[in-house]
């Protein structure tokens, strides 16, 4: 059995559960008329995460989203990757950084540091990546710092995963273009304009206005701001990225697997992911900015999430 670690921080009325596997959000209770109320879908028991094929709060890795072809060429070599969706490779494969069970550190009861080792040829990489997270809270605003140095130019593209539980939530995303994507969910390679489409969420509007026929958003938003925003079940989420792009995803594919934690039905469109990240399929598409990490500069991503009760 794997010896997951799990760490609690706390401020005031404010707590996150931290898993040691998959740098893992498990729980983000926060006060909604005078109850403490989970934000993010989880599961009760820290191993049941082992199986986790949703990647329900992880870090997602060392690439997020779709590689096409579970293949791509970098300085005149050609990598092969593990083909975990067929005939594609996904959120790094069936070793991705969700599945390490990462060290952990904390800082008193605000701060948590993990630390992975990803070694050359895992998953197909080139390089050994060296990955570190630091998870802080404060009061209402938890902020992950993550850092991955290599010995190899090598692509990185990380991606926190967790499921939003907001009910019926309305969203916005300051995002005027997005990338169209094939029946395989792989990027066409080109940026179109989002005005007039139901999923421009420029201006804030519930998902359920840009969720058609039970078939739900996967879809990948080019950011020309820095701060989302989302609201539902008396709550409010306040994101802000450093990140070009964000995936949005309406969990339409959920499924329960696990005991999920208290009060929570883990069914299609039960939650939302808010995913910032580079470029998707960046390695294979001429004209997209590649997220590289190289000996010289490491890859860096900082994300905040404050998420505290909606004033009427």
């Amino acid at each position: 059995m794997t010896q997951i670690r799990r760490h609690v921080l706390n401020d005031g009325d404010v707590s996150v559960a931290i898993l040691s596997l998959g740098c893992i959000t498990q729980d983000w209770l926060v006060p909604v008329r005078g109850k403490q109320v989970s934000a993010v879908l989880g599961y009760r028991d820290p191993q049941s995460y082992v199986h986790n094929p949703y990647y329900l709060g992880a870090i997602v890795g060392r690439v997020a989203n779709r590689t096409s072809g579970a293949v791509f060429e970098l300085n005149g070599e050609r990598f092969a990757l593990d083909t975990n969706e067929p005939p594609h490779h996904l959120h790094g494969g069936t070793r991705g950084l969700h599945t390490q069970n990462w060290t952990m550190e904390a800082d008193g009861n605000r701060a948590v540091q993990l630390q992975t080792t990803s070694p050359d040829g895992e998953g197909g990489y080139p390089g050994q990546l060296e990955l570190t997270v630091t998870i802080a809270l404060q009061g209402h605003r938890l902020t992950y710092d993550m850092v991955a140095r290599c010995d190899r130019p090598t692509p990185v593209n990380l991606a926190q995963h967790s499921y939003y539980a907001f009910g019926q939530a309305t969203v916005q995303i300051p995002a005027k273009t997005y990338t169209p994507l094939d029946e395989q969910m792989i990027p066409l390679g080109t940026v179109e304009p989002l005005l007039g489409k139901p999923f421009d969420f420029g201006d804030a509007k519930p998902l359920s206005e840009a969720v058609s026929e039970g078939k739900g958003l996967d879809m990948n938003f080019v950011l020309d701001g820095t701060r989302v925003e989302a609201r539902g079940g008396g709550l409010h989420l306040r994101m802000k990225t450093d990140q070009t792009c964000l995936q949005l995803y309406t969990a339409q594919h959920l499924r329960r697997v696990a005991e999920p934690l208290a009060g929570q039905t883990h069914t299609p469109f039960s939650g939302f992911c808010l995913e910032p990240q580079g470029f998707p399929n960046a390695i294979n598409t001429p004209g997209f900015p590649l997220s590289l990490a190289t000996p010289e500069q490491s890859y860096r991503q900082r994300l905040t999430v404050s998420i505290h009760e909606e004033v009427a």
